[in-house]
């Protein structure tokens, strides 16, 4: 197949009823969770909920694009998992800052809350994660999908260590300290998806040049094995 088509040998692409459908479920459970999860966070002052909730918003936004360019050709499939990428370090950083902020303000986030949440978000995330099992192989689009769901589900386990922590300190430390880690783990899951999705955007250049370069090394050789016979018959006929 040639690269012009845009797709990749053996790489799925996301072209799958049952896949889009098991997509569309994991956008409305991330979209519900994000609610419910930056509520919380803001009532509890918990800097590691809402670094969870926003999470949450990202993929559910981020989903919908995978979604919506599912089909379509390699250059728009991995600009859209450019953006998720870009869009994923961004807010790594943010929690990075925010979470240094919070360093010098005061107050305890209130672990009960943090506890209950973190569980409803762990459950949601690992219904997520199984829905998607099967799809975690693929495309920077597809790629890209699966590691924000195995984030999330890190990233609430994470959470509930947290509370467990302030439960146990009475301090901030743990919570700020679990968000540090989040935001590391988005930088991370940032940078693998663009580096696959850079690959994958000059992969049909390269394609076309090493078909050029194969017809070129066909043509010289053919020159060249040209070339030569005409030097022997050129040589058997001086002999003569």
């Amino acid at each position: 197949m040639s690269a012009s088509c845009g797709h990749h040998h053996g790489t799925f692409e996301g072209v799958s009823d049952d896949y889009k459908r098991r997509l569309w479920i994991v956008i409305a459970i991330n979209a519900a969770m994000f609610i419910v999860e930056m509520t919380a966070g803001q009532l509890s002052r918990s800097q590691a909920l809402q670094a969870d909730a926003l999470d949450f918003f990202a993929d559910a936004v981020t989903y919908g694009l995978s979604l919506a360019v599912i089909g379509a050709s390699i250059r728009v499939r991995t600009s859209a998992a450019m953006a998720k990428g870009v869009s994923l370090f961004l807010m790594g950083l943010w929690v990075a800052g925010s979470t240094l902020y919070r360093v010098f303000v005061v107050g305890v986030p209130e672990a009960p809350v943090m506890g209950i949440v973190g569980f409803m978000a762990l459950v949601a995330n690992l219904a997520s994660v199984w829905l998607l099992m099967a799809y975690k192989d693929g495309d920077a689009n597809v790629r890209s999908v699966w590691l924000c769901s195995r984030n999330d589900a890190i990233g609430n386990v994470a959470v509930m260590f947290a509370a467990l922590g302030v439960w146990g300190t009475a301090t901030q430390w743990p919570d700020l300290i679990v968000a540090g880690i989040m935001a590391g783990l988005f930088l991370s899951s940032a940078v693998q998806i663009l580096l696959q999705s850079l690959k994958e955007w000059n992969a049909p250049a390269l394609a076309v040049a090493e078909e050029h370069r194969g017809h070129a090394e066909t043509a010289a050789k053919t020159a060249t094995k040209t070339g030569s016979c005409s030097h022997d018959h050129g040589a058997h006929g001086h002999s003569h």
